[in-house]
Order: C-alpha cells, then structure tokens, then sequence
C-alpha cells in the first residue's frame, strides 16, 4: 500500500507554505552541528549489510517503541538476527501512529531509497530485501547517503581523551563532506564516583603524556587537550547537564584540596562537588571564549532511569527521561560570572522540558550583546521535542521571546545516518507556521522576504554562526 501521509506537500497545508518549502528551504544544504554519528563509519564509508543495521544498531527511539509493544528484548538490544529484529520493528510501527517514529519511518523510506509503501508486518518482507539491496551494494554507502541528503557540515561529539584518528582520516581523504568535531568534557566534569573518575585521570595522562597529581595538573592537562582539538579543526564545546548549572562559590585553594581528596580515592561531599565542577565548567568557558568557540549546553536530561534496564542492557539504551530541576538561576549566575569578565563566548542551551521554554529563550535575551546576530541561542527542540508538537513550541517560544529569523535551526542529535530526514521535517514544519501565518493575513504576502528567512534558518544563519 502506498503512503497516503508522506508526499510531495507533507505538512504544507497552505499554498504559501508549498512555495516557501518547494522554492526555497529544501534546496538548501545541511548542515548538522550537534551529533554523534560514528567517524570511523564516515572515514571508513561504511557499507551496511542491511536496513536493520542502519536502523536499529544503536537507536533508543524505536527500542523505547518496540518495549512498549510488549517486543521482547532479545528483538530489540538482544541476540536475535538482523531480520527477526527488523520484522519485529515492522511489526510496531502501525502501532507508532501519532509518535513522530510514525513519520520518521517512512521520510527515511522515501528519502534515500525511493520507498513510498507503508510499512507494517505484510510489507516488511519486500521492504527489507529492496532497502537492503540498495545498502549492501553500496550504492547507499555512508558518504552517497550524506550526498543524498546534501548534507555539507557534520560535527560530531567527541571526549577529551579522544584521539580524533578518525577526523584525520576524513580529512587526509579529500571526502568533500566536512567533519568537525565538539569537545565535550561530560566525564571530566563527573566526580561523583572516585573511582571511575580517577579511571578517567589515567586515560587523560596517557593521552596527554603528564603526571596528574595535582588540581592545576588536571587543568593542564585538559587544557592541552583543549588545544589539541582546536589545532584539528574544533569549534565547538558541549555539556550535558543532568543538573543546575554548578555555581557554588570556590577558591583555588579549596578546590586544590578536594581535587586531593578524590584523587586519593575518598568520597567527596555534595558541597565539595559542587565547587570542583563549579570551577570546571568555568575554567572550560574560559577557554572555549579565548579560542572564540561556541559552546553548547543540554540541559534536562533524566538518564539510565530504570536500574535493572540498565544493568541488563547498558546505558544510553532508551531508560531515560524528561527530568524537572529548576536551573535559571543557577544559569543566569553562570552566565552573569562569565558576562562580568567579558569572556561570554556564542552559547547554545537546549532545554529537554517543555515546561522551560519560555525561561530559557528569555534567558537568552538577557545576554545579547549585539557583537554577533544570535549570539545566544535557545537551541532547536532534541531527544524528547524534536517532534511535530515539540518543534512547533520551540519555533513559537523564540519568536514571541526573541529573533526567530536568526534562528540557527535543526540538527540531528542523532547516530543514525538516516536522521537527515528531521531537517526536512524541521523544514516542513517552518514553512507551514510561516505560510499559516501569511494566508490569515499575520504576515505579509512578502514571498521573497520569507523565502530569504527560511532559507537563513534552514541553513545560511548556521553557516554564519560556526567557524568550522
């Protein structure tokens, strides 16, 4: 059965917002800023063996889906073959209708491999050998997808310790796509377990060839690594926070002494990690301003939630969640320390709960500075609001609270090389808020102006905005 949702004016329900996504914003090129797709499978241009591969290896969206359809584990993380998992998926995704999984499934079916059926358990079968084929065969190989999808920049995300191999591999290729990389200092900052932090010491001292005794060591250490990055093309830092921003107040003197305490294996107070993470997350801004990088902050995250999901299966398997702590004052202090010495670099903040939007977009605005159009961004809507609803909200938020047309627009946020298919539905979406708004006489019949404002958003802002 052919798709009778997914076609040429998918989600354009006005004739003006056809025009402005026809004429204007699909054309544009991608550019992904924030992802973790894997380099190793760019500079290697890995060739999938099927579409479960390139599917369902590492995605906890549709894990997530296929629990609550009461599929086993086995089919969904677990043993069972390539097919039987995929047939299982086959088999949830008429269940997925109203989940943005629904929408998602058959943009990617449509766009790279020319696929208009519906998917369900009757079609799977024919479904999976013609996308397979097209896979094994290569000629829908990582980089021929990318070129699909036009996508020009990808910067993926990276941990300190990492030896960026891969990035150079790219690059000593002449692969016309362009991979950068973020910096993005997570487990360095994480010192609620001495042990795996100290774990974590030891891959640093052997990356950055130092003896790390003291806290000042520490500092160096990631420093160079912070150096070491920017030498290989990085341009942009990244912090997940499942926490307020950390703004406890510090000497060096006292963090000098706590970084002694953990480093000798002993169980810090809340207090003391507190102001050691206080004191790293400030150091690194400095840095990422004196290096004129953009940083980026993902704010909201509940993870690895269910404990014996996660012992079973492992973590960042799909057991996370919308988490509710208040952070904007603790973020208004960060930005205000930050702002006072006048080392506030281009700052993005995501937030994960919907309930913040307005908070953060006005947060935003207090620290325009107007060196650079958009310097603060509130960042496009991820994990649980990248959907239809989610991404709606998000473009609402910033134009009543800020300057939508200089919005950096959508990324990816994704592993899956199929995931393009969000900045076509993040277009889509655009265009038909604006179009709406034109045809009910809010905006003004400008055709040219507009399609210059979602083609900026789509991708020319974003192409402003970063150096890399």
């Amino acid at each position: 059965m052919k798709n009778p949702i997914v076609h040429e004016n998918f989600l354009l329900q006005t004739n003006t917002a056809q025009k402005l996504y026809h004429d204007f914003a699909c054309k544009m090129p991608i550019i992904d800023y924030h992802c973790h797709l894997s380099p190793r499978e760019i500079a290697e241009n890995r060739i999938f063996e099927n579409l479960s591969q390139i599917w369902l290896e590492e995605d906890h969206y549709k894990w997530r889906a296929m629990r609550a359809n009461g599929i086993q584990e086995e089919y969904v993380s677990g043993k069972a073959t390539d097919w039987e998992k995929f047939q299982k998926w086959a088999i949830t995704v008429p269940y997925t209708m109203r989940n943005p999984l629904y929408h998602w499934t058959h943009l990617e079916l449509k766009k790279p491999f020319g696929i208009d059926d519906i998917l369900n358990k009757n079609s799977a079968k024919d479904i999976y050998n013609t996308a397979s084929q097209k896979l094994s065969s290569g000629e829908l190989s990582v980089e021929n997808i990318l070129k699909c999808f036009n996508v020009q920049k990808i910067c993926t995300t990276n941990d300190p310790v990492d030896s960026l191999k891969w990035h150079q591999q790219i690059v000593q290729s002449k692969m016309e796509l362009q991979v950068s990389m973020a910096w993005r200092p997570d487990k360095a900052m994480d010192v609620r377990d001495p042990k795996e932090f100290n774990s974590y010491i030891d891959r640093l001292e052997e990356v950055s060839s130092s003896t790390i005794s003291t806290y000042s060591d520490y500092l160096e250490a990631l420093k160079s690594r912070h150096d070491y990055f920017h030498e290989r093309g990085c341009r942009l830092a990244d912090h997940g926070l499942e926490f307020p921003f950390p703004v406890e107040v510090y000497t060096q003197k006292e963090v000098a002494s706590i970084f002694l305490k953990i480093r000798l294996g002993k169980e810090l107070t809340s207090n003391d990690r507190q102001k050691l993470m206080s004191s790293f997350l400030y150091e690194f801004a400095i840095w990422n301003f004196e290096k004129g990088w953009v940083q980026q902050y993902h704010i909201g995250a509940f993870r690895d939630v269910n404990k014996r999901g996660v012992s079973n299966v492992g973590q960042g398997c799909g057991y996370d969640s919308i988490s509710d702590f208040p952070y904007a004052v603790s973020m208004g202090e960060f930005f205000n320390r930050l702002e006072e010495k006048e080392k506030l670099t281009k700052t993005i903040v995501y937030n994960l709960n919907p309930k913040d939007n307005e908070m953060v977009a006005t947060m935003m605005g207090n620290f325009q500075d107007g060196s650079v159009p958009g310097k603060m961004q509130y960042g496009a809507g991820w994990w649980f609001l990248d959907q239809k609803d989610g991404i709606e909200k998000h473009i609402n938020t910033l134009s009543n609270q800020g300057l939508l047309s200089r919005f950096i627009g959508m990324l990816t946020d994704s592993r899956s090389f199929l995931s393009y298919s969000r900045h076509e539905y993040f277009r889509r979406i655009l265009c038909n808020i604006i179009g709406n708004d034109v045809e009910n006489g809010e905006l003004p019949n400008d055709i040219e102006f507009l399609g210059r404002m979602v083609q900026d958003i789509s991708y020319n802002n974003a192409n402003e905005y970063f150096d890399f």
